[in-house]
Formats: structure tokens, sequence, C-alpha cells
């Protein structure tokens, strides 16, 4: 079984990934350090962020 992902799929996978990488570049060097040593790993650590920011109330 070949798994693809449609050019939409794609475009948000893609997105996700970036947004990611400018959360974790927005971070302070000390922040970056306490998220590795909790969840081992930058990827890890930036699904951690992301749940987190997906599943916090709306603030309006």
């Amino acid at each position: 079984m070949t798994d693809t992902f449609s050019e939409t799929q794609a475009s948000v996978l893609i997105g996700t990934a970036e947004k990611m990488i400018e959360i974790w570049n927005r971070l302070t060097p000390e922040k970056q350090a306490a998220l590795l040593a909790r969840f081992g790993t930058q990827e890890n650590a930036l699904a951690a962020l992301v749940t987190t920011q997906l599943l916090a109330p709306t603030q309006a």
C-alpha cells in the first residue's frame, strides 16, 4: 500500500511544519532547553506545543 497526499493535504502539512518552525524560533533558548529536557526531541516538543495550542480555549 502506498500512502499519497493530495495537493491540499500536502499544502496543509507543509503549512503546519512551517508554523511549528516559526513557533520554535520565537522561543527563548531557555524555553527551548526546558522543552527539550521534558520531551526529548524538538519534534516531540513542537508536537506538544501545537497540541496545547489546538486544545487551548479561544481567548476573546
